[in-house]
């Protein structure tokens, strides 16, 4: 039986030339900065989102930690989303290896933090009890919250925020691009309010590995030797950094400009859940009171809804039908389409919700302990 996989856009497979640029990719050693598909690749990134510089990395983990080694000294503090990536799903790296704190706001519905929220959360410099703010962190697109797209407006206004408090603002955009698409706006737009910010290539972009961070040479400086620290420095990682370039390219030839696809599946899949018996929306852990899926909602290629059936006992009769979700947080389901998954397949899978459905019982049960397996990401 062919899978269906919706448990995350990590799962996407790199495309053939995507594999054929991998073997035929022109390589140095690029601890010594002389890899030349690197440095175009960082280039490229630099130039899509008007910065001066950028930085290959393996993860979105590892992008978001370099650019809180560039920003922060220890015992310095950053504010964040509570459902945030760097608070949930990054091992406490901010406390383990920057040796800094999060003071943590609770997201919207929109996956927006309150700009007066933030505001009020920076902590006074004068008081030798309180760490001092030095990051505000936002999540472009927001992940728990439906994977929500923040606008340029708001990015400009929590950036001044941060601003008017001496301090930068990083957006860890892992899933920047499906923003970039659901708004229509230039990716410049989106990051130029931004001090650095951090966008996957190994989710919907199809890459099999690999983040780019951007930011100022200076800045750049600083995450690169905060790369070197942990263990990041690469030799001929041109063969990774060269299917980043092909995501990256223009038009119809790249990786961007058909997540428009992703969304419109996500979507379709959305519409279908929401005329079936027993699935229902806690909105988002920003908005818990359960209701009527809400397709509306569903802007990106993310679709988070809970099921009003033995939660363990659904993904199990999913996938014996061939379709892979994950146990998401809050006790709901998350289903993400992407790169290898057709209009086809999401009709496919609408049958099997409706099978699995049908055959789970309907009573609701305790949650079972999520899980996850990278489902976070």
């Amino acid at each position: 039986m062919p899978v269906i996989d919706l448990r995350s856009d990590t799962v996407t497979k790199p495309t053939p030339e995507m594999r054929r640029a991998m073997a035929e990719a022109e390589v140095g050693d690029d601890v010594f900065g002389d890899d030349p598909t690197v440095i175009a690749l960082e280039e490229r990134a630099a130039e899509l989102l008007g910065k001066e510089a950028g930085l290959f990395v393996a993860s979105g983990a590892m992008g978001n930690l370099v650019a809180q080694m560039a920003h922060l000294a220890r015992g310095e503090e950053t504010i964040a989303g509570e459902q945030s990536h760097i608070v949930m799903d990054e091992a406490a790296s901010h406390a383990v290896v920057v040796g800094s704190s999060i003071r943590v706001i609770r997201e919207r519905p929109d996956g927006t933090l309150d700009p007066g929220e933030v505001r009020a959360a920076f902590r006074d410099p004068t008081d030798v009890h309180e760490p001092i703010t030095g990051l505000v962190a936002i999540e472009n697109a927001n992940a728990h919250t439906m994977n929500q797209p923040l606008s340029a407006a708001y990015t400009r206004e929590i950036a001044q925020v941060a601003r008017d408090g001496g301090v930068p603002l990083h957006v860890d955009g892992a899933r920047f691009w499906n923003a970039v698409v659901a708004l229509g706006d230039r990716p410049t737009d989106l990051a130029g309010p931004a001090d650095s910010l951090t966008f996957c290539l190994s989710k919907a972009l199809a890459c099999p590995v690999g983040s780019v961070v951007v930011g100022s040479r200076d800045f750049i400086w600083k995450a690169r030797r905060a790369r070197k620290l942990l263990g990041g420095g690469m030799r001929q990682v041109g063969v990774l950094a060269a299917p980043g370039l092909l995501a990256l390219r223009d038009g119809p030839a790249g990786m961007i400009e058909r997540l428009a696809d992703d969304h419109a599946n996500a979507r379709r899949l959305a519409e279908a859940l929401a005329e079936m018996d027993g699935i229902v929306s806690a909105g988002d852990v920003a908005q818990p009171t359960p209701g009527r899926l809400d397709p509306a909602r569903v802007t990106t290629n993310f679709v988070i809804f809970k099921v009003e059936r033995d939660r363990p006992a659904f993904i199990d009769a999913l996938e014996r039908r061939g379709v892979l979700l994950v146990a998401y947080p809050h006790g709901q389901v998350r289903a993400v389409t992407h790169y290898g998954v057709e209009q086809a397949d999401i009709e496919t899978a609408i049958d099997a919700f409706r099978q699995a459905l049908a055959e789970t019982d309907h009573a609701p049960v305790e949650p079972s302990p999520d899980r996850l397996a990278g489902a976070a990401a």
